[in-house]
């Protein structure tokens, strides 16, 4: 069975209104989250450095990894392409929009977008950010999920250093 790609990409993003409230289940983007471009994020051309918003993707990505694999031990497996399309300034705000689009066994796949909101542009995209669930072992972990929770009930409950004082 095939699904067909919206032929808008910005369609997978959150639309905001003015009062900037979002419905993750109307608009199908899981999570997302704002920055606002400071002048430590830019590169020498005055604009925002790629490498800034690859940290703020990867962390942002791994919250929600954990958040829907229920496991503090979420790492990141793979971040296919990463396609820029245009930039942001100082002063601009951007928005990340985060979509889970397969579970695996162990794993969580998502797909990634970011918009400047001040421009309404499509600043980059990322087809494929994997995020594999780990075992105290260290070793993939069945996590054993299929489906997006919209809840925080799979936010783990004990911090993973008390896990591990508690063996002392």
């Amino acid at each position: 069975m095939t699904t067909e790609q919206p032929a808008d990409r910005t369609a997978a993003l959150p639309t905001v209104g003015p009062d900037g409230a979002v419905d993750p289940a109307a608009d199908g983007v899981s999570f997302h989250t704002r920055k606002w471009v400071k002048p430590e994020d830019l590169n020498a051309n005055g604009t925002l450095f790629g490498g800034s918003l690859l940290r703020w993707i990867d962390e942002q990505a791994a919250i929600y990894a954990i958040i829907q694999l229920g496991n503090h031990r979420a790492v990141t497996k793979l971040i296919s392409e990463i396609n820029f399309v245009s930039s942001a300034r100082q002063g601009d705000m951007i928005e990340m929009g985060l979509k889970a689009t397969h579970f695996g066994r162990t794993s969580l796949t998502m797909r990634a977008e970011v918009r400047n909101m001040i421009t309404r542009q499509v600043i980059l995209t990322i087809e494929r950010i994997v995020f594999v669930s780990l075992g105290e072992d260290g070793h993939p972990a069945p996590h054993g999920y299929t489906g997006i929770t919209y809840h925080r009930d799979r936010l783990p409950v004990q911090h993973r250093d008390s896990a591990h004082d508690a063996g002392r």
